[in-house]
C-alpha cells in the first residue's frame, strides 16, 4: 500500500514538473478601449486636416507645404542671407504671435514675448520644436499646427480651447550655430 502511495506521489511530482505555461491576462476592456481611442485620434487628425485645407484653399497669397509630422507651413518673407536651418544644438531666437484657424488673435508677439533656445535640448511645445527646423536667419514663416503638437487635450487653460489646432506665425530673428 505504501509502495503505491509513494508511486503516485512520484508520478505526480514528475507530472507537476513539466512546463508551465504562464497565464496571459484577459483584459478585454483596455483592448476595446485602446481601439476606441485610436479611432477617436484618427477621426480628430482628419477633421484637423480638412479644416488645414479649407484655410490653404482661402489663403491664396501663401503657398503652403507640408510636413511629415502633420503640419503645414509657408512663408510669408524669406532671409535675405542664405543660411543653413538650425540643428540639434543651435540656439535660435525667434518672436511668434498664435492664432485660431480663423486668424483671430490669441496672443501677440508682446504677450509672449522673445524666445531663445537650444534646438531639440530644451523644452518646448512640440509646434515651436520642430517649425524653427523649417526656417533659416529672418524667415516669417506661417504654421498649420494640429492640436497633438500644440496644447492638446488640455487646452492652456485661458485662451486656447480643447485639442484646437492653431494658427503661428514665426519671424526667426537668429540662428547661432553650434561649435
Amino acid at each position: 500500500m505504501h509502495k503505491i502511495i509513494l508511486i503516485l506521489f512520484f508520478v505526480s511530482m514528475l507530472s507537476a514538473c513539466g512546463e508551465s505555461e504562464p497565464r496571459r491576462p484577459i483584459n478585454k476592456q483596455k483592448q476595446i478601449f485602446l481601439k476606441e481611442s485610436a479611432k477617436r485620434n484618427k477621426s480628430k487628425i482628419n477633421i484637423e486636416q480638412n479644416l488645414f485645407n479649407k484655410v490653404i484653399k482661402k489663403e491664396t497669397t501663401l503657398k503652403f507645404n507640408s510636413s511629415p509630422l502633420g503640419f503645414w507651413y509657408a512663408f510669408k518673407k524669406k532671409g535675405k542671407i542664405p543660411a543653413k536651418k538650425p540643428i540639434k544644438g543651435d540656439r535660435v531666437t525667434f518672436k511668434y504671435r498664435i492664432e485660431d484657424l480663423n486668424q483671430n488673435l490669441l496672443y501677440d508677439e508682446d504677450q509672449l514675448g522673445i524666445v531663445s533656445f537650444h534646438v531639440d535640448q530644451e523644452d518646448l511645445i512640440p509646434a515651436l520644436r520642430e517649425g524653427v527646423k523649417y526656417m533659416t536667419g529672418g524667415d516669417v514663416a506661417v504654421f498649420l499646427f494640429p492640436s497633438y503638437l500644440c496644447f492638446g487635450y488640455l487646452g492652456d487653460g485661458e485662451k486656447i480651447g480643447i485639442n484646437q489646432p492653431l494658427r503661428f506665425t514665426i519671424e526667426m530673428l537668429k540662428i547661432e550655430k553650434n561649435k
